[in-house]
């Protein structure tokens, strides 16, 4: 992975382009993602309720193909974070006719890894980049709050019969419902430029440290898509490739004759 590479400085973090690239991946999931899993999962319901009668089997073969489809499309989105390319490797259908297709189909456990990316965990992987994104973006908004700090309005109330009291500018940071005087509030009302300036170097700081949690956030959904949408390593791989070296009873290390 070269473009979500973390960086122990956090200042050579935030200017390389690991937070943006990761800003941008989780950003974009809240899109595809969606969009991919509403198509995965209509075109699998819809398959799957017709699957009682002969007319569901071509549906079936669709769905997979629907799912491969769309798997290959998370697979694009990986090839932006890493240098190797991200392929699928599915089975091949060997023999004609449609039950053929179907159970080479469905019977792959490339296919079943692809609806756990684009099913299961959806829900999963969609908090994580939301609530990511959120407080990231939030900390970059508090460290532009003395350029908009005076132009929100509040009105307030005071007392049992309510209505209105009053109004002041300025960002509530905590509970205010009596305006930044009144009682029963906690936190910090923003109403004034050193306020402003002291929340804004306050986010600075946390801006510059909470790059590594977005960083984080989105190698942990890379990885988890990597894991899936690729095909399983073999765990004799390495194995393999020291047999299939030249040794000392290779042909290629046996002196030729006189």
């Amino acid at each position: 992975m070269n473009r979500l590479r973390l960086r122990a400085n956090p200042v050579g973090l935030l200017l390389s382009p690991a937070p943006w690239a990761a800003a941008w991946y989780l950003f974009a999931y809240l899109f595809t993602g969606t969009v991919l899993f509403a198509a995965v999962l209509t075109a699998t319901t819809t398959a799957a309720v017709l699957c009682i009668t002969l007319a569901g089997l071509p549906l079936l073969i669709a769905a997979a193909a629907v799912t491969r489809g769309c798997a290959t499309t998370e697979r694009a989105r990986l090839r932006v974070l890493y240098r190797d390319q991200v392929t699928g490797r599915y089975r091949p259908v060997t023999r004609p006719g449609l039950i053929a297709q179907l159970t080479t189909r469905w019977t792959d456990p490339a296919l079943w890894r692809d609806l756990a990316y684009l099913l299961a965990l959806y829900a999963p992987l969609l908090v994580l980049d939301t609530a990511a994104l959120a407080i990231w973006l939030t900390i970059a908004a508090g460290i532009t709050l003395p350029l908009w700090y005076r132009y929100p309005h509040q009105t307030f109330t005071v007392g049992v019969n309510g209505g209105p009291n009053g109004s002041a500018h300025g960002v509530q940071l905590g509970y205010f419902p009596n305006g930044p005087n009144g009682p029963h509030a906690w936190g910090l009302y923003v109403d004034t430029l050193p306020r402003a300036l002291a929340v804004a170097a306050v986010c600075v700081v946390l801006f510059l440290f909470f790059n590594y949690v977005l960083v984080a956030a989105a190698r942990l959904h890379a990885a988890i898509a990597r894991a899936l949408l690729s095909p399983p390593e073999d765990p004799l791989r390495e194995a393999k490739e020291v047999l299939g070296r030249p040794g000392p009873l290779s042909s290629a290390s046996i002196p030729n004759g006189p």
